[in-house]
């Protein structure tokens, strides 16, 4: 990523996230056309507009309805689908004012990094899978921990 935030190193690009599999495949189920084609070619997307845990890389659920994220006041007007959408912006090169904010919750979720790494062996991959899903959601790969 050209002139990024030296703090903002996401272990996976929004293509590798969206191969793996995230927010249950309804996250731009609708393929927007502000990305590459080639992130949708094995893409894990809902087929039918709804949230499939079994389409997440974890097979559970760890994402919280946009509705919260509405109430909790974590949506910028300029990109209303969320945090993946201001990333895959950002991986394509746009910066705007909310970049700051939006890196500063991406480095809060490092926490959760380190409460995998605190509670499970390194070669149990599944040892707390919601929480490994929810930091896979923030371009965290827990695989390689």
């Amino acid at each position: 990523m050209q002139n990024s935030d030296p703090r903002f190193k996401p272990d996976l690009t929004p293509k590798e996230m969206l191969r793996l599999g995230v927010f249950g495949g309804l996250y731009f189920s609708d393929k927007p056309k502000e990305f590459p084609k080639d992130w949708w070619r094995s893409a894990k997307l809902s087929p039918d507009g709804k949230r499939h845990k079994e389409l997440n890389y974890f097979g559970v659920n760890a994402s919280q309805p946009l509705s919260v994220w509405l109430a909790k006041g974590w949506i910028n007007p300029q990109d209303p689908r969320g945090w993946f959408q201001w990333y895959c912006r950002y991986y394509m090169g746009r910066r705007t004012a909310d970049d700051e904010r939006q890196i500063k919750r991406w480095l809060a979720m490092r926490r959760h990094i380190m409460q995998i790494k605190n509670n499970c062996r390194a070669e149990d991959i599944f040892c707390r899978p919601r929480q490994r899903q929810a930091v896979l959601h923030w371009a965290y790969d827990s695989r390689k921990m």
